[in-house]
């Protein structure tokens, strides 16, 4: 059995697992949510409730509530000065644009809009599921993201406007489970990016993207300590486990304020109950849109190849056209060469019947 003691030692406020389902029993409303689940779900809850795993730090509520400025805006700018590997100064947390271009939230667990003190927007993503086409999502959004701030600025500014009011826009991408181009750099968890020219000219396109799976970051850490700021939040970010968390919290001892906020969130059960179903209807909600992608996937890729399978056919044709050309030339030279030689044998037969006469 699992020692759920660990992680008590180091949080009091977690609570046993019979005090729990006591309150859960007694409670028609917390006993109807709690039956609507799967054993498996049932389970999960109990265990990060009781200390048996750690949080579930990558579910939206639990994330936003971590890092609610509201606490300490300290926590988000730690955060992104870690990622972004720059000093960073937040001056308000952005509400999420209704007329995004598309309804792309269906597989986000978290979607948080900061400007900086700069005036730059950094945009925090983190999907459980890896979006397919992942390249061109991106790509689109943080075109968005960068419209948006042109709109607001250009209507703050006015006629005083100026390209050089517009700042960088920072697209951070935490995924769970990463999609499959991410797997071609197995030791690689930290990507980033940004616009070039290959003529070497300079010029600044203000899009940056930072992309990070953190499945790839997990089994890179397998048997290794946490050694650097980044490692420390994406092991905040990813892992359950006791012993990881007492490790953390040891080498860094500002992610167990972190925790004490999620463990006294978890003290309104009713609350806490009401949060994770909601995060299961999401995970349901994008586990369909990822069947989805991944159908509409293997579609593209069998027109793609039913294309290309329709272009060697065409070639394979005009290649049988050639050879039947080919061929009915060297029919037409047999039958000019059969023609020949009847004419040869025709005038040997007569030469014969001249050279009887001759002997006659």
């Amino acid at each position: 059995m699992v020692n759920c003691t660990a992680l008590k030692a180091h949080f009091p406020l977690i609570r046993e697992r019979s005090e729990i389902m006591q309150e859960i029993q007694t409670n028609d409303k917390l006993s109807r949510i709690y039956e609507e689940w799967s054993l498996r779900q049932q389970e999960e809850f109990l265990n990060f409730c009781t200390g048996v795993r750690g949080m579930k730090i990558l579910y939206d509520s639990f994330f936003k509530e971590a890092l609610n400025s509201e606490y300490d805006v300290s926590r988000l700018e730690f955060f992104l000065c870690t990622v972004l590997k720059k000093k960073v100064k937040i001056l308000r947390i952005l509400p999420n644009d209704s007329t995004r271009i598309a309804d792309e939230t269906s597989l986000l667990i978290t979607d948080i809009v900061v400007e900086l003190e700069d005036g730059s927007l950094a945009n925090v993503e983190i999907q459980k599921i890896g979006y397919a086409f992942p390249g061109p999502r991106c790509a689109c959004y943080g075109a968005d993201m960068l419209l948006r701030q042109y709109k607001r600025v250009r209507g703050e500014k006015g006629t005083s406007f100026s390209y050089h009011d517009i700042r960088n826009v920072y697209l951070i991408v935490l995924y769970e489970q990463s999609p499959g181009e991410f797997r071609n750099f197995p030791d690689i968890y930290y990507h980033y990016g940004k616009q070039k020219f290959e003529s070497g000219l300079e010029l600044d396109m203000l899009q940056e993207y930072v992309m990070i799976p953190l499945d790839i970051f997990k089994k890179c850490m397998h048997n290794k300590t946490i050694t650097t700021d980044l490692e420390a939040w994406l092991t905040f970010l990813s892992e359950d486990r006791p012993e990881k968390i007492i490790e953390l919290i040891t080498a860094y001892p500002a992610f167990k304020a972190m925790y004490e906020t999620l463990y006294s969130m978890c003290l309104n059960t009713e609350r806490v109950m009401e949060m994770f179903s909601e995060e299961l209807r999401i995970l349901d909600r994008n586990t369909v849109q990822y069947m989805m992608d991944e159908q509409q996937k293997q579609v593209e890729e069998q027109r793609k190849l039913i294309e290309e399978q329709n272009q060697q056919i065409e070639e394979q044709n005009q290649q049988i056209d050639v050879q039947s050309q080919q061929i009915d030339e060297q029919n037409q030279e047999l039958a000019a060469q059969r023609r020949q030689l009847e004419q040869q044998a025709a005038e040997i037969e007569e030469l014969k019947k001249k050279l009887a006469e001759v002997k006659n």
